[in-house]
C-alpha cells in the first residue's frame, strides 16, 4: 500500500484520532503495567543469576551452553524491554524510584544521560530527517539515497557486520562524532571529552565485570565463564542491531528534507514517524524479547506509553492508517531483515554517475 497526499485537513484529523488513542491510554495505566514491568525486573535478575551459577559449573558441557543462554536472555531483556524503555520515562508514572527514567543505569557502555540525548531527543524528535537524525546509518553506514555516495562506502557490508557485533559500543560513540573526535582532536570541545570519559569510565566497569572479577570467582573455569560472558555480550548486540534495524531501514521506510520540520503540525509529525518506521511480525515472545521495538512505529508515535501495550494499540493505529491511506509497513521479521541487508548492500555501490562525481 503507498500513502496518498493528505491535505491539510485530513491531516489534522489523522493527528487528532491519534492524539485520541494516546490520551484514552495514558489515562488507563496504573497498577496492570507496574506489575508487568516489576514482573520483568525480577525475571531479568533471575535469568541473570541462573546464567552465571550454571557457567560456574562449566564442567558439564551442558551447563556452559544453558548458562549462556541464559545470561544472554539476561542482557538482551535488561537492555530490550528494561533499560531502553525505563529511560524514556515509560514508568516514571509509577513513582518508583528504581524505574525512573533519571535514575535508571542500564547495563550497556552507553551511559544513560547521553542515550537519553542522543535516542530520546535527537532521534525520537527529528526521526528520519537527514543531516539531523544520525540514527540514519549511525554515522556509518549509508541507508538512503539521499545520504551520498564516498569510496568507503563500498565497504559497508563489512561496518554492517561490525556493528552488528559490537552494537552497544556503537551506541556509546552515538553522542559524540566519534570519527570526528579520533581524527580532528583539535576540533573537540570541552563536552567531547566529558562524554567520551563518561564512557571510558561505565566501559571499564562492565568490561571488568564481564571480563576480570566474574572470570576470577570461577576459579579453575575462568576460560569457561569469560567465553560464556563474550558470547552472550555478542547474542545481545547481534540480536538488539537486528531488531532496530527491522524497524528503521527496510524497503519501504521514508527519509526526509530538513524542510518537512518547518510549520509541522502534530499530524504531520504523527505522519514523518508513521512513515519512516516499520514493524515485524511475530510471537509474544519475539514482541518480549524485542522490547516490543517489533511495534517500531507505535513506538515512534507513543515513546511514553509502556512498550507491552504496543500491540494492542497497533490494532487501531493499522485501522486510523488504513482510514487515511497511510502506508502502514509491517512483516515478518526474516522478510524485514532481508530487506535492510539488500538495501545496505544495494547502497554501498554507486548509481549511476555517482562515482566519478562524488569525492572519496
Amino acid at each position: 500500500m503507498s500513502t496518498k497526499n493528505l491535505s491539510p485537513a485530513e491531516l489534522e484529523a489523522f493527528g487528532a484520532e491519534l492524539d485520541a488513542l494516546l490520551v484514552r491510554t495514558k489515562a488507563d495505566l496504573g497498577e496492570r503495567d507496574a506489575r508487568y514491568i516489576r514482573r520483568t525486573v525480577r525475571l531479568q535478575r533471575g535469568l541473570d543469576v541462573a546464567g552465571r551459577a550454571l557457567l560456574f559449573a562449566s564442567v558439564f558441557p551442558p551447563a556452559w551452553a544453558l548458562g549462556t543462554a541464559a545470561l544472554a536472555a539476561a542482557k538482551i531483556i535488561e537492555n530490550m524491554e528494561i533499560g531502553h524503555n525505563v529511560l524514556h520515562g515509560q514508568y516514571d508514572f509509577a513513582n518508583d524510584p528504581k524505574l525512573s527514567s533519571t535514575k535508571y543505569e542500564w547495563d550497556n557502555v552507553c551511559p544513560a544521560d547521553q542515550w537519553r540525548h542522543s535516542h530520546n531527543y535527537l532521534h525520537h524528535t527529528f526521526t528520519n530527517v537527514l543531516g539531523v537524525d544520525e540514527d540514519l546509518g549511525y554515522r556509518l553506514l549509508r541507508v538512503t539515497e539521499g545520504q551520498p555516495w564516498k569510496l568507503s562506502t563500498t565497504l559497508q557490508p563489512v561496518y554492517t557486520a561490525a556493528l552488528a557485533a559490537l552494537f552497544q559500543w556503537g551506541v556509546a560513540a552515538h553522542d559524540v562524532d566519534i570519527r570526528r573526535y579520533l581524527l580532528h582532536p583539535e576540533q573537540r570541545t570541552e563536552e567531547d571529552r566529558k562524554k567520551v570519559a563518561g564512557i571510558l569510565k561505565k566501559a571499564r566497569r562492565g568490561l571488568l565485570k564481564d571480563y576480570v572479577l566474574f572470570p576470577l570467582l570461577a576459579g579453575p573455569f575462568a576460560l569457561p565463564v569469560l567465553a560464556g560472558n563474550l558470547v552472550a555480550n555478542l547474542a545481545r548486540n547481534i540480536w538488539a542491531f537486528a531488531v532496530i534495524f527491522c524497524g528503521h531501514f527496510p524497503a519501504g521506510t521514508a527519509t526526509f528534507s530538513p524542510d518537512a520540520l518547518e510549520n509541522e503540525t502534530r499530524g504531520g509529525f504523527y505522519f514523518r514517524q508513521i512513515s519512516g518506521s516499520a514493524n515485524f511480525d511475530g510471537s509474544r515472545l519475539i514482541h518480549f524479547m524485542s522490547g516490543h521495538l517489533s511495534h517500531q512505529i507505535e513506538h515512534h508515535l507513543f515513546p511514553e506509553i509502556p512498550a507491552h501495550r504496543y500491540p494492542e494499540m497497533a490494532r487501531e493505529v493499522r485501522a486510523i492508517c488504513e482510514k487515511y491511506g497511510v502506508a502502514y509497513n509491517t512483516g515478518s521479521f526474516g522478510g524485514q531483515l532481508w530487506s535492510v541487508m539488500k538495501k545496505i548492500v544495494r547502497l554501498s555501490l554507486p548509481a549511476r554517475g555517482e562515482a566519478g562525481r562524488l569525492p572519496a
